[in-house]
């Protein structure tokens, strides 16, 4: 009997997949028309084969995706349970972040570009190559200063964060728990799962000054930000270009960061994602993923590419993939599968 249901599933998910991959190409070319302007990419129906018309963000989603996030809110913060590979993959967002802040945010060097002396200790040793080639003690000693002087750094920047599509609050509230990130403003369109974020968030009074959630949708939302976060989100949307170009617009110049997250269009994000994440190991609630909003990581930098070819620098793309017993792992195979991207507006 287990044998027959479970034969039954795979049939009809490998249908499912024939069905979805017919219609949705590898590399779209309507999403990547190098003749696409800015405005002509917000009145864009399709941003890649097989999705439904553009919806207008300001006051609409997809009902679909809300019902789904409305069913798992209170599950948000169960870390033991359906969300239990959500906490597990915030831990791979924070790593992802810090290393890109730590990279690009802060210059350990003695002088400012303006020639201000930068208030770093004369005596910190900076290495010009890796640090491997040391002794162990050595290059502990070492990492452990490079740390020091970096984060102190970073405490003098303020950093102002919006987390678009910000669910129960996991990452805001990782977020503003830095000591360098001073403002936190987390935007979703599911009433239920705001509410969560807000019920969680009381739970701490040292988040109250430093975090504020809302009920509105990235059109409504005022002001630019050092840091925006859409992780997870451009997969549940139905116009992910419309999402960015947004997103982008809320970016500070001269160095704000664009984070965001999804997953690649293919047979193993399929099978990995839906077919064993939610069928067959069931660490993912079932109904999360839908094959034809998956996006390639070449097709969004292509896109910036076309969109905004001076104005921006893709810093780094990671892959990230869950391992059971071990949680997520980055890695540099970017074009299969979930990644992590970061791009910084000039």
């Amino acid at each position: 009997m287990f044998k027959r249901s479970f034969s039954l599933t795979r049939i009809q998910h490998i249908k499912r997949l024939q069905s979805s991959s017919s219609s949705v190409p590898k590399y779209s070319t309507s999403f990547l028309n190098s003749n696409v302007s800015k405005t002509t990419a917000r009145r864009s129906t399709s941003f890649l084969n097989g999705h439904p018309a553009a919806i207008d963000t300001s006051n609409k989603v997809n009902p679909d995706e809300k019902s789904h996030f409305e069913t798992l809110a209170p599950t948000w913060w169960d870390s033991k349970g359906s969300q239990r590979i959500l906490h597990l993959m915030n831990l791979a967002r924070m790593d992802f972040i810090n290393e890109i802040l730590r990279n690009y945010k802060v210059q350990l060097n003695a002088n400012n570009s303006n020639g201000s002396k930068n208030d770093i200790d004369t005596d910190l040793y900076i290495p010009r190559f890796t640090t491997s080639v040391f002794p162990t003690e050595i290059k502990k000693n070492i990492e452990n200063e490079l740390n020091a002087a970096i984060y102190k750094e970073l405490q003098k920047s303020e950093l102002t964060v919006l987390d678009v599509g910000c669910g129960g609050g996991l990452l805001c509230e990782s977020l503003a728990r830095l000591p360098f990130i001073k403002k936190i403003d987390g935007i979703d369109m599911t009433p239920a799962v705001i509410n969560i974020a807000k019920q969680h968030q009381s739970l701490d009074p040292v988040l109250a000054e430093k975090l504020t959630y809302a009920v509105r949708s990235i059109d409504e939302q005022k002001g630019q930000y050092d840091i925006v976060t859409m992780f997870e989100m451009l997969e549940h949307v139905d116009d992910p270009k419309e999402i960015l170009i947004s997103g982008w617009e809320h970016v500070k110049s001269n160095g704000g960061i664009l984070f965001l997250s999804t997953i690649n269009r293919d047979l193993i994000s399929w099978f990995t994602t839906i077919f064993m994440g939610e069928y067959v190991l069931k660490v993912v609630p079932l109904g999360t993923h839908h094959l034809s909003k998956y996006i390639n990581s070449r097709e969004i930098i292509a896109w910036f590419k076309e969109m905004y070819p001076l104005s921006h620098e893709v810093l780094q793309v990671k892959g990230t993939m869950y391992i059971p017993g071990k949680g997520w792992v980055n890695h540099d195979c970017s074009n299969v599968g979930n990644y992590l991207m970061a791009i910084q507006k000039k």
